[in-house]
């Protein structure tokens, strides 16, 4: 059966441009069928398969995937071992169908904790869809969002330094424009799923005014249709930004 489609309900409907996801549960999902952990974060491939075709057919432009923190290292070394070796296999597997779709990859993170031979394919898979543009996949690796903002006062800092710049003149512009999401638009929407209601350090910086949506869901049962029921959830949201609703209604009428 065909995906619904947003676009063809009777009310207008807001799609937003950016979805961000904090894929959880893996493990409580292996747990609950007396699976080893990686079975669940196998399982979750699919997953990502369903929400990327979901985001291309409601127009969705910027996905972000948090696959894996700066703090999941903590996690026992098998687990770890396992998920480089899937990080891995899915970037060889999946590069020239994301690459067919017109799908961008980008990679965002701290890559040096990676093997150089993780590293490289990385950059390999980046290259060659950087010319895509039907919908930019972001995935964040050895990611943080503590990370990301410290980074970017650092690269500003170096910046202002060599460039001979007064400190006390930068603007939030000018923080952002170091951030690992610079050239793209802000999350308007965050998923989380299995259940937990926080956002773990994903997107800091980027998430000021992103609307939440948690899902029960453990990831490896997170379907298209559950993608739909967030947009949809989303869609029914007013967004105001700092403004009053009777603001927001005298600009539609302008």
């Amino acid at each position: 059966m065909p995906a619904q489609s947003l676009q063809s309900d009777s009310y207008s409907l807001s799609i937003p441009r950016h979805i961000a996801i904090i894929m959880d549960g893996n493990n409580r999902w292996a747990k609950a069928r007396h699976l080893p952990s990686l079975a669940g974060h196998k399982a979750g491939v699919e997953s990502v398969r369903q929400v990327i075709e979901g985001c291309l057919e409601q127009g969705v432009g910027v996905l972000t995937l948090f696959a894996f923190s700066s703090e999941n290292w903590k996690r026992p070394e098998l687990e770890v071992r396992g998920l480089m070796e899937l990080f891995m296999l899915s970037l060889k597997s999946e590069a020239k169908k994301l690459h067919k779709h017109g799908i961008r990859l980008k990679i965002i993170g701290d890559r040096q904790r990676f093997s150089a031979k993780l590293q490289k394919k990385m950059q390999e898979v980046e290259a060659l869809t950087a010319g895509n543009s039907a919908l930019v996949l972001n995935v964040a690796a050895n990611y943080g969002g503590r990370w990301d903002i410290l980074q970017a006062a650092q690269k500003l800092a170096i910046h202002c330094r060599d460039q001979h710049l007064d400190p006390e003149q930068m603007t939030e512009a000018d923080l952002h424009a170091f951030t690992s999401l610079a050239d793209l638009p802000d999350p308007d929407l965050c998923i989380r799923t299995g259940g937990e209601q926080r956002i773990s350090n994903f997107l800091i910086w980027q998430s000021a005014y992103t609307e939440l949506y948690f899902s029960p869901a453990f990831w490896p049962d997170f379907s298209k249709a559950e993608l739909l029921a967030a947009i949809q959830d989303y869609a029914k949201r007013q967004r105001r930004f700092g403004q009053t609703s009777e603001q927001l209604e005298a600009q539609k009428r302008v």
